[in-house]
């Protein structure tokens, strides 16, 4: 039986139930997301597809700008007046110095010269600025199937959990562990701030029983293997220090 949406969450509630405290990645990544919001920003929802983090900020995000490089994903965007532009990652329309916050959500396991990205993000954003992003671990159980399963997964993946087939883009998983990020963040002149790993046993819950197996191994798998990053890397700002007053995970 495919794993749907909305049985995935459904799976997610029970698991926050019995383990006070756990939050699903989206909720810490819009939790932190809140934490560097100021009014007035100048935002970036990089490879923002047909929605995503912006619907749940609101006019929090007042200023914002949807890129993706799939043209069909924008024209279907479920935020009808977000201004949006056709362009890939490494090569944004933007003026150097233009944006406070860029964010990134299910997009750097996608990139094959990440080292491209992280500059261009760091060109475009004002000093003092901030890269926020969500991704899968490039150690955990699912980006491991990903990985196995090769070409086949553009045709698994969209039958498996439901997915639109144009939706499952190739993975590469060249940015998605802390030792990349932190080197491809400091070789763009950013620093990495904070990164949280969280699991998820959620993926392969096809049956109850699955479940339950998968729930009881995120218990016991090593934080490196957990199923998501969220995480920032900020411009640094001498003059100003505007994040000098958060802290780095205690556990990064």
């Amino acid at each position: 039986m495919p794993l749907s949406l909305d049985r995935q969450n459904a799976y997610r509630a029970q698991y926050a139930r019995l383990h006070p405290g756990w939050r699903p990645a989206t909720e810490v990544y819009e939790a932190l997301i809140r934490t560097y919001l100021r009014p007035g920003q100048t935002i970036v929802d990089l490879g923002c597809g047909r929605g995503g983090v912006l619907e749940q900020l609101g006019a929090a995000a007042e200023r914002s700008l949807g890129i993706d490089p799939d043209f069909a994903s924008l024209a279907g965007h479920r935020l009808p007046d977000l201004p949006r532009a056709v362009a890939l990652a490494d090569a944004l329309p933007l003026r150097a110095g233009s944006v406070d916050l860029v964010l990134a959500s299910w997009v750097l396991e996608h990139l094959t010269d990440p080292a491209r990205t992280f500059a261009e993000i760091a060109r475009v954003l004002r000093p003092g600025g901030a890269f926020l992003f969500l991704a899968p671990g490039a150690y955990s159980p699912a980006a491991l199937v990903n990985r196995l399963l090769g070409p086949l997964q553009r045709w698994l993946v969209p039958r498996l959990y439901e997915r639109q087939e144009a939706d499952a883009f190739p993975v590469v998983y060249r940015a998605n562990t802390r030792r990349q990020i932190a080197a491809l963040a400091a070789r763009a002149g950013l620093q990495l701030q904070t990164l949280q790993h969280i699991s998820d046993p959620t993926y392969f819950a096809f049956h109850p029983l699955l479940f339950r197996l998968n729930a009881a191994l995120a218990s016991i798998l090593p934080r490196a293997m957990a199923e998501h990053l969220v995480g920032a890397c900020v411009k640094p700002d001498e003059a100003q220090a505007p994040w000098d007053n958060r802290q780095a995970d205690p556990k990064f």
